[in-house]
């Protein structure tokens, strides 16, 4: 099953009203959650994210989050008292975020049902991977809606734009202007810009580096594709993806093709049952890649999967990355 499926339609609009922390009187609805009053400083404020619009009266109260980068960008915006659920770790959250996240009930280990979530009696669900949102398995946009439920979708999933740095941005942006934390989202974003541009400085002499990622696969090689965050991440720790020309942000890629474009370093993507030596030791006695420079000098680096998608790990990440593919640049 892929998660990263992406949205056909992107859209993520903003209108330029100033915000300002929230407050504001409640009193039950008829499902038992909070009813924020009809006004609420910096709102109603109105936002189209992949496709669908909403305009929000007041902060959610209730929230429900489904896959860990999005569940993290909640914790690391101070939000945790608004969550009420979440479902769907890929690996370990970072230590900063342990207690945090353990004061969140897990309503399923993987995604949950239509049932599961709302048993937690939401006001919003934020997920992940367009997957998050399977229409097929009841959890549809318009559905939770249809319950009266808002919903969003990160970015990543219809992001069309070739700038996924300022997607990122973007996405904590506009979560910060939902939950009315915009000083906090704001501070975010600065802190990450000048995280970004101290590691390229530490790396704009080098010549980039041939890279291909294994996610997972044995027919074909899954891997990271052109668009997304993930190849922005390569390019900004000084490297090229062999599969940037795949058009998408994951995809299947030939073995021929791996052969072919003889990549200098294997980045592979930790999460899920496989383990890494797992997948080096697929990739190491394939006899039909000996002869990739990557594979003949052993030269891998190693990425936790929730560092190489859409959330607030990024900058870090590229650090990360970067240190695995030119130890001897980012070495202090």
């Amino acid at each position: 099953m892929s998660r990263r499926t992406p949205a056909l339609i992107a859209a993520a609009v903003l209108l330029p009203l100033a915000l300002t922390a929230c407050s504001s009187s409640e009193s039950p609805d008829a499902k038992g959650r909070p009813e924020a009053a009809e006004k609420s400083d910096g709102f109603p404020y109105t936002v189209t994210n992949c496709g669908v619009t909403t305009t929000y009266k007041a902060p959610p109260k209730r929230v429900v989050t489904m896959n860990q980068h999005v569940t993290e960008i909640m914790l690391e915006l101070g939000l945790t008292k608004s969550l009420v659920g979440t479902a769907y770790l890929d690996d370990k959250v970072l230590p900063k975020y342990a207690k945090d996240y353990a004061s969140v009930p897990v309503i399923a280990k993987e995604y949950p049902s239509y049932e599961q979530v709302l048993a937690a009696n939401p006001d919003f669900v934020y997920g992940g991977y367009a997957s998050a949102f399977a229409a097929g398995d009841g959890r549809g946009r318009e559905a939770l809606k249809k319950a009266g439920i808002e919903t969003r979708l990160n970015t990543e999933s219809c992001a069309e734009a070739d700038t996924p740095m300022e997607t990122l941005y973007e996405e904590i942006r506009e979560v910060g202007r939902t939950f009315g934390v915009t000083d906090r989202a704001e501070a975010w974003i600065k802190q990450a810009k000048a995280d970004n541009e101290a590691t390229a400085k530490k790396l704009a002499d080098l010549k980039p580096l041939p890279v291909f990622v294994y996610d997972s696969g044995d027919k074909t090689a899954f891997t990271a594709g052109g668009k997304g965050i993930g190849n922005e991440l390569i390019k900004r720790a000084g490297g090229t993806n062999i599969f940037a020309d795949l058009d998408k942000s994951f995809g299947d890629a030939s073995w021929e093709n791996v052969v072919a474009r003889k990549p200098e370093a294997i980045v592979i993507y930790d999460y899920g049952s496989t383990t890494v030596e797992q997948k080096k030791k697929r990739l190491l006695t394939d006899p039909a890649l000996a002869d990739v420079p990557a594979i003949k000098n052993k030269r891998f680096a190693v990425m936790p999967l929730s560092d190489v998608v859409l959330g607030v790990r990024v900058p870090a990440a590229v650090e990360k990355l970067a240190a695995q593919l030119h130890p001897a640049a980012t070495t202090p």
